[in-house]
């Protein structure tokens, strides 16, 4: 499955949208002792002259020849949702390397015929879970192993805005929505959170103000016994948007944003025992005691990790070294499992 050596992947992108280019063409450029964008598809011949006058190469119209091109080692699928399950199955078999941006899938039968095709091949797929190396996850985690909020009770995700959208991503047909488009940043994050074991789902989809057929409004709720309950609301009809992280503990919470996060905590060996006590209260107040509270703040200044970048350093190593991979498509299906559930209860 691997190739050694220490010459970059050659990479081809298909797709040249907001993802492919914005993302993770930006993302590659940087890296070239790593990677080379050797070739691109997209049915726009202007786009793909953009990508070859950038970074040389050759641009397809058709998937057909960027599955052909021999000097491609790995391919991008930055496609439309609908077509990331059968776009990435050929190019498995075509012998490439796959890095499938989200959605894996909308359907679990889907995402079980990636990872089969995977293996019959032998070759890597990896689905862009980037938010795995986000600043604000990472710090979440940390203050939450760290044992100073005590046992974690409930964790709310807030992805909210108020705003219209009228593209592809809000039909249905091709796979779109708020849960399939936005969700998978999210629900994998919950997941992680979560724990191993499978939470139980309650699920609200609803459409709003989008022009399209599918949800522009998910609450999802993940429980479970041990776990924490898990709140994610991802809403486009929020014109006050809340912070999007609260973790509450028995010990403490913590609140933030993407860029700066704060918690405040006790040591509850530090504080007296409180029996329950039936008498009735002095002059009739309710209960009430100082605790000591510590303080913690973070901002991303601090943050000296690679970030999004994280995705494509870990993925070098597998490739050219065979290390672990770092995003399996197992971990990835879980995720699938959850929207293919909420479709099914809600009926968008």
């Amino acid at each position: 499955m691997t190739v050694q050596g220490n010459e970059p992947i050659r990479v081809g992108i298909a797709g040249l949208g907001r993802s492919g280019w914005g993302i993770h063409a930006r993302l590659l450029e940087p890296l070239k002792d790593k990677y080379r964008i050797v070739a691109t598809c997209d049915i726009d011949a202007a786009r793909g002259q953009e990508m070859v006058a950038r970074f040389g190469g050759r641009a397809y119209q058709d998937y057909a020849g960027l599955l052909g091109d021999p000097e491609v080692e790995l391919i991008v699928v930055a496609l439309p949702s609908y077509l990331h399950p059968s776009h990435s199955i050929m190019a498995l078999q075509a012998g490439k390397h796959i890095v499938c941006e989200k959605p894996m899938a909308a359907r679990v039968s889907d995402a079980d015929a990636m990872i089969a095709a995977a293996k019959k091949a032998g070759k890597v797929l990896t689905i862009f879970q980037n938010r795995r190396y986000h600043a604000d996850f990472l710090k979440v985690r940390e203050v939450i192993a760290s044992g100073k909020l005590g046992r974690i009770v409930m964790i709310r995700f807030a992805w909210d805005s108020f705003g219209r959208r009228w593209d592809w991503q809000t039909l249905r047909s091709y796979d779109g929505g708020s849960l399939n488009n936005t969700g998978p940043h999210a629900l994998d994050q919950a997941l992680l959170l979560f724990g191993d074991q499978d939470p139980h789902v309650f699920c609200d989809l609803q459409r709003t103000v989008t022009s399209g057929d599918a949800d522009d409004h998910a609450k999802v709720i993940f429980y479970g016994p041990g776990a924490p309950t898990i709140d994610i609301e991802i809403s486009s009809v929020c014109a006050y948007p809340q912070e999007p992280w609260l973790v509450l503990g028995t010990q403490g919470t913590l609140a933030g944003s993407y860029r700066a996060l704060r918690w405040k905590y006790f040591d509850p060996t530090k504080i007296p025992p409180r029996p329950v006590d039936t008498r009735p209260t002095p002059d009739r107040s309710y209960n009430r005691e100082d605790l000591p509270w510590q303080e913690e703040m973070w901002d991303i200044s601090e943050f000296k990790g690679p970030g999004d970048s994280g995705f494509y350093l870990d993925l070098y190593e597998t490739i050219r070294r065979g290390a672990p991979l770092a995003i399996t498509p197992e971990s990835v299906r879980r995720q699938v499992v959850v929207l293919e559930y909420c479709h099914k209860m809600t009926g968008l």
